[in-house]
C-alpha cells in the first residue's frame, strides 16, 4: 500500500491552497456519503489507498474492497461518510487515482488469465515501462493483476542487452564469465533477438535467456533446444506480448512472459456518487 506522505503529496497536488468551491458555498461542514462503483467489469486496485485518502481528509470509510479482487458492473467497492470538505478534498483524486490502477490491473489479469490457461504455472512479468513517477502506483497494479515485476530498477538485476554488448566483443564470451564472478549471487539474464546468439550465450553461461520480439515458433525451438541441458536455463518470452498472444507464447514451454502492456491499458471508468447525509 502506498504512503500516507505519499497519498498527501497526491492530495497536495489536487489542493494546494485548498478547495475554494466547497469553501465559497459554505458547504464544507454538512455530513455527506460517498460511493465509489465499478462502471464495467474490472480488477479493482488501489482501493485502500482511495480509502485512506478520505480518512486523511477527515472522512470515516464504512467498507472497502481489497485490491485484486473482480468485481461486476455497478458493483460498490468503496463508502464513506464525513463533512462535505472531506468528501469534495479526496473525491477526484482518489477516483483517478483507482482508475488508472484499476486499468493496469485489468488488463494485467486479461494477460494473466491467457497464459496459464495454456501453462497454469507460467510466470507473467510486467518490465519498468511504467510512466515515470508512478512505479509505486504501478507495481501495486501489476501485483493486484496477478504478475509480477520482471525488473524494479536498474540497481538490483542482472539484465545485459544489445545497447549492452554493443560496447564488449560479440566473439568473446569472457565478459560473461567475468560478469559472473563479480556477482556471484545474482542470476545474469541476457536480452537476444535470435536463436543462434541465444545458444551462443547459453554456453557462455547465461543464465536468463530473454528472446526479445521472437515469434512463437522460434521462442519454442529455442526451448526445445535448451530442455536438455542441466541445469536448463530460464527462458524469457519478451516484446509484444499481451493478451491477444499470450497463449499462444504460454504454449511454447517458455518459462515467463515479459510484458509492458499493462502500463498502456485504458484506465477502467469508476462511477462516483456524492450525496447529503
Amino acid at each position: 500500500m502506498l504512503s500516507d506522505a505519499r497519498l498527501d503529496e497526491l492530495l497536495l497536488q489536487d489542493a494546494p491552497h485548498g478547495d475554494l468551491t466547497t469553501e465559497a458555498l459554505g458547504i464544507g461542514g454538512l455530513r455527506g456519503r460517498i460511493a465509489f462503483a465499478a462502471r464495467a467489469d474490472m480488477v479493482v486496485c488501489c482501493s485502500e489507498e482511495a480509502a485512506r485518502m478520505l480518512e486523511r481528509c477527515g472522512a470515516t470509510v464504512g467498507a472497502v474492497t481489497a485490491s485484486g479482487t473482480a468485481l461486476a458492473a455497478g458493483e460498490v467497492f468503496l463508502t464513506a461518510e464525513g463533512p462535505a470538505a472531506a468528501l469534495h478534498h479526496a473525491w477526484k483524486v482518489a477516483q483517478t487515482l483507482v482508475e488508472y490502477a484499476s486499468g493496469i490491473a485489468t488488463r494485467t489479469r486479461r494477460i494473466v488469465a491467457a497464459a496459464r490457461a495454456v501453462a497454469p504455472g507460467i510466470a507473467v512479468a510486467c518490465t519498468r515501462k511504467n510512466f515515470p513517477g508512478t512505479k509505486d502506483v504501478a507495481v501495486r497494479a501489476v501485483r493486484a493483476g496477478g504478475a509480477r515485476m520482471h525488473r524494479l530498477g536498474l540497481s538490483e538485476t542482472l539484465l545485459v542487452f544489445p545497447e549492452h554488448r554493443a560496447f564488449l566483443d560479440p566473439a568473446d564470451g569472457d565478459w560473461l564469465r567475468a560478469l559472473k564472478a563479480r556477482e556471484p549471487e545474482r542470476k545474469v539474464v541476457v536480452e537476444v533477438a535470435d536463436a543462434h546468439d541465444a545458444l551462443d550465450l547459453l554456453r557462455a553461461g547465461a543464465d536468463v535467456l530473454q528472446l526479445e520480439k521472437l515469434a512463437p515458433d522460434a521462442v519454442a525451438a529455442v526451448v526445445a533446444l535448451t530442455r536438455d541441458r542441466v541445469p536448463p536455463p530460464v527462458v524469457a518470452a519478451a516484446g509484444g506480448i499481451d493478451e491477444g498472444n499470450a497463449a499462444a507464447y504460454a504454449a511454447t514451454g517458455c518459462a515467463v512472459l515479459v510484458t509492458s502492456a499493462p502500463f498502456f491499458a485504458r484506465p477502467s471508468d469508476v462511477k462516483v456518487t456524492l450525496t447529503a447525509a
